[in-house]
């Protein structure tokens, strides 16, 4: 176990790009491929990194993140590790929520002072890729920073939506611009390896991924009370004063900040190669150890998808779909492209033998459905011969019981679509 590191994962705001998936959770809860969660991408990468002390910042929806963190991370007796939830808590010297990502740090250090540490790796909590933070390490210890940042080279189009970094060939950075416009970014290159330069990919962005030496993070944090962020305000301050190194990153990376980021990242997950695999024995993705029956398909067409545990498929095709924990898909039913996560308890239940009870009474798609092009959140219930497409290819909208977002439609977490509606 690396003792000399404490991970802290930030729990995320109101996370209003992913709304409506975040009205009742936080950002780190949204489920992910069927029966993950996104929080549990930034714990098992820091847990396959050997560096199990991990503290996880929550303040806004956090009662389902919570819970799930609480059943999925138990550490046994012979092991110093932990998953640890901080919430935002009013002290003598503060009575407010957490004001941003640094405030949220700054005013948790007191409590992760008393484990021994020399690094602060800071972790974002809903993005998806698979990193070995003890190369993170052992380049930060090489370049002899004080910080070093994640970065992943982007093309000039990709470059106004991140914070951009300039670096010298030795990885340091020298300058941070933030979300640049497309008709500044003349001179903003960095040097990169020459595949990289023949995919225009020139350009680092900072990924949200930190390493900090424990004392410059106490010192710039004390130093800088009134700054709450720190992609916008403290690495800033950190490359004016202090040694600030690139970590130059080039796998897989998604930032699941959008209704589109999040729907494209699953259902890539259900192709023939993904770039991301859930399929890695070394790497291994840790969640919830649910006791769940197989997955039952009878009669049914099924073409790059995932069909997690516990679901139940009749007579019925499906093509490039996430199907969720114990889902239902009834007889004669299509599946296209479309992100559906399933169910906390099975259709088939007396209501009156649950303990614990959200949504619908019947959860999944009644007989003779067609959904395409869409989102279905935990515990919906879609009735028979309903339709559910994007047929004039709006772009946003928000009715009673179903939003449109970048084209997507998503029914909200425990929706009722009644027989025969059409969308």
């Amino acid at each position: 176990m690396d003792t000399s590191t404490i991970t802290i994962i930030l729990g995320g705001g109101a996370g209003t790009r992913l709304y409506p998936l975040t009205k009742l959770r936080a950002k780190p809860a949204v489920p992910l491929a069927g029966r993950y969660r996104l929080i549990d991408v930034p714990v098992s990468n820091s847990i396959n990194s050997n560096i199990p002390r991990i503290f996880v910042l929550t303040q806004f929806n956090s009662a389902s993140l919570n819970r799930h963190l609480a059943q999925s991370y138990r550490f046994d007796r012979f092991t110093n590790g932990f998953v640890t939830v901080l919430a935002a808590e009013q002290t003598p010297a503060s009575k407010d929520w957490f004001q941003g990502t640094a405030d949220a740090v700054r005013r948790s250090i007191p409590h992760i002072e008393g484990y021994r540490h020399k690094h602060v790796l800071i972790l974002s909590g809903d993005q998806l890729y698979s990193m070995d933070y003890r190369n993170l390490l052992e380049h930060h210890r090489e370049t002899g920073a004080d910080v070093t940042l994640g970065t992943i080279p982007v093309t000039a189009e990709q470059a106004p939506a991140f914070g951009i970094l300039k670096t010298n060939d030795e990885h340091i950075i020298t300058e941070f611009h933030e979300k640049p416009p497309a008709d500044e970014l003349a001179g903003k290159e960095s040097p990169v390896s020459n595949e990289l330069e023949e995919q225009g990919r020139t350009f680092l962005a900072s990924m949200g991924i930190y390493i900090f030496d424990r004392e410059p993070l106490r010192e710039l944090l004390d130093a800088n009370p009134d700054d709450h962020d720190f992609g916008k305000q403290i690495i800033p301050e950190a490359i004016d004063k202090l040694t600030v190194a690139s970590y130059p990153f080039t796998d897989y990376w998604s930032d699941i900040g959008t209704i589109s980021s999040f729907y494209e990242a699953n259902l890539m997950l259900a192709a023939t190669s993904p770039a991301f695999s859930l399929y890695d024995q070394n790497r291994p993705l840790y969640t919830n150890a649910r006791m769940l029956p197989p997955a039952k398909i009878l009669s049914s067409y099924v073409q790059n998808s995932l069909i997690a545990e516990g679901s139940v498929v009749t007579n019925s095709q499906i093509s490039r779909s996430v199907v969720g924990i114990r889902s239902y898909v009834g007889d004669n039913t299509t599946l296209k492209n479309t992100v559906m996560m399933g169910a906390d308890h099975y259709r088939w239940h007396d209501r009156d033998d649950i303990g614990y009870l959200e949504g619908a009474k019947d959860p999944g798609i009644g007989e003779e459905s067609y959904v395409e092009g869409a989102i279905l959140d935990k515990n919906v219930s879609i009735g028979k011969r309903c339709i559910i497409k994007n047929r004039d290819n709006i772009e946003e909208a928000e009715e009673d019981n179903y939003y449109i977002r970048d084209g997507i439609v998503v029914i909200p977490k425990n929706t009722v679509i009644p027989d025969d509606t059409i969308i």
